[in-house]
Order: structure tokens, then C-alpha cells, then sequence
């Protein structure tokens, strides 16, 4: 949708959950073009080479409102402070791009922001992303759905506003996002839920970055990884999509050479 000469626009695009690299070609295309940049605490800083001459704000976050941030002490920008700036910049004729880590429409407040726009009459669009958990699958080459055996996936926010965690068992592969920190308690509630505790659980922090690490475990033995993975931006897989890939039962180069031998056979 195009905008009126007096107002601007809002391009909420999705970061990725790493490197700039993972970006989508749309999304730079959009960072290219913007005056403004209001920008998540997980967005890579490399990003900020595609549009030099915007002017780049700050609005991470480190959990909810008032909790001071990993480094520096700083404080979480309140929700209703991103949206104000939002509705300002744009209604001053500015091309806003909000730059979101991973993907907008995955825990990332969209909706709160697209409602403050909607209300104030200011165009906009959404801009996909990569989320971490097909990062993660990615990475670790499990895929998040398997022929025959994972025919669904649920991505879950572990803990709620209020702090209180919860899991449930709503698909074949269940993937919890901002778990890090209580794999402990989220092991109890996933047997609670019915999941055995021998599931294979993944244990993927810091998705798409160079640093990356992935862990194997079980439900019950979730608890192992916290340590590891502490301080950390973390997804956990349970079920399906958390199990390696079994080793084809006849491996490529055999399959490869069969093919040669019966080409060679039938040739004229």
C-alpha cells in the first residue's frame, strides 16, 4: 500500500535469529531504504551497514518491562514507548523500519504494534523472518517434520507474562522458546503432560550465530543442560523433530553407483 505525501510508513521486518546473513533479501531491501530503524536487543549489529545514514533506536528487550538487560544495566524499553515512537516517526513522513529478531509474528509483540498503527491510521506491512527454531532444525539437521511420523509442529512460549511456566503436548514435535533458564521445572511439566521421559529433547542456544550450541537429551534429562546453555537466547525441541536422522539403509554412494552401473547396462 502506498502512504500519503504527509505520512510515512512501518516495515516491521524479521532479522533472523543470527548473522545479518539470515536476513531475507526483502527485509534489506526495506533496511536499505529506511530514515528510522527501531531495533531489537537480539538483531545483529552487523545490519546496520545497510542503511548507514538512518537513524537507529534502540529498543531491545531482556524479558518484560523493568527487568535490567544482560549487559550494561540498561532497562527494557515499555511496549507503550515502542508504539509511540512508531506512530511519531511514521506520522512525520518517515520510512520506519522496526527490526525484530527472528521472525515479527513469532513472540514478538507484533500485534500490539500493528494494532497502535492501525489505530493511528498509518500504513504497513510484514516482512518475514527466519525464527530460531527452524534455525535450530536447520543447524542440527533435524527436520521439524518427518514422512509418516511428525505431521505437526507447535511453537510455545515456556513462560508467560505472569512467570508462571507452563508445557503441554500439542503436537508431534513441540518446540519452547525463552526455556533457558528452567529446564529444570519445564522437565517436570512436559512429563506432567504426558510426554515420556525418554523423548528426545534438543537443546539449541544462540541459533544461526558462529557460537552456537546444540545439546542432546532426554525429557528427564533436560536439567543437564542448564548449565551449558546459561545466559543464553535458547529453543528446546521435545518429540519428533528432536531425533537425529537414522542412517539410510543403503548410504548415497551405494545408491549413486547402482545408478551408474544400470545406466552403463542399458546404453545403446
Amino acid at each position: 500500500m502506498t502512504c500519503s505525501e504527509t505520512r510515512g510508513s512501518v516495515s516491521f521486518v524479521g532479522a533472523g535469529p543470527g548473522e545479518a546473513d539470515l536476513i531475507t533479501l526483502r527485509g534489506a531491501q526495506r533496511l536499505q531504504r529506511a530514515d528510522v530503524v527501531l531495533f531489537d536487543a537480539l538483531a545483529d549489529p552487523a545490519l546496520r551497514a545497510l542503511a548507514p545514514s538512518a537513524r537507529w533506536i534502540d529498543v531491545g528487550k531482556r524479558g518484560f518491562v523493568g527487568v535490567a538487560h544482560a549487559r550494561g544495566g540498561r532497562e527494557n524499553t515499555a511496549q507503550e514507548t515502542i508504539d509511540a515512537l512508531l506512530v511519531k516517526h511514521a506520522a512525520d513522513g518517515k520510512r520506519v523500519v522496526r527490526l525484530k529478531g527472528g521472525d515479527p509474528s513469532v513472540f514478538g509483540r507484533l500485534e500490539e504494534e500493528l494494532a497502535a498503527l492501525a489505530a493511528a491510521g498509518i500504513e504497513c506491512e510484514v516482512v518475514p523472518g527466519v525464527t530460531a527454531a527452524l534455525a535450530a532444525a536447520a543447524s542440527t539437521r533435524r527436520p521439524l517434520t518427518r514422512r509418516g511420523g511428525g505431521r505437526s509442529v507447535a511453537l510455545t512460549t515456556a513462560v508467560s507474562r505472569d512467570g508462571t511456566l507452563g508445557a503441554g503436548r500439542h503436537a508431534d514435535t513441540e518446540v519452547f522458546y525463552m526455556a533457558g533458564k528452567q529446564l529444570a521445572a519445564l522437565a517436570r511439566k512436559l512429563v506432567e503432560a504426558g510426554w515420556p521421559a525418554a523423548t528426545p529433547a534438543l537443546v539449541v542456544s544462540r541459533a544461526g550465530w558462529p557460537d552456537e550450541l546444540a545439546t542432546e537429551h532426554t525429557v528427564a534429562s533436560l536439567a543437564d543442560a542448564t548449565l551449558l546453555h546459561s545466559g543464553r537466547p535458547t529453543v528446546v525441541t521435545v518429540g519428533v523433530g528432536a531425533e537425529p536422522i537414522a542412517a539410510a539403509a543403503r548410504p548415497a554412494r551405494v545408491v549413486a553407483e547402482s545408478l551408474m552401473a544400470e545406466e552403463a547396462r542399458t546404453a545403446p
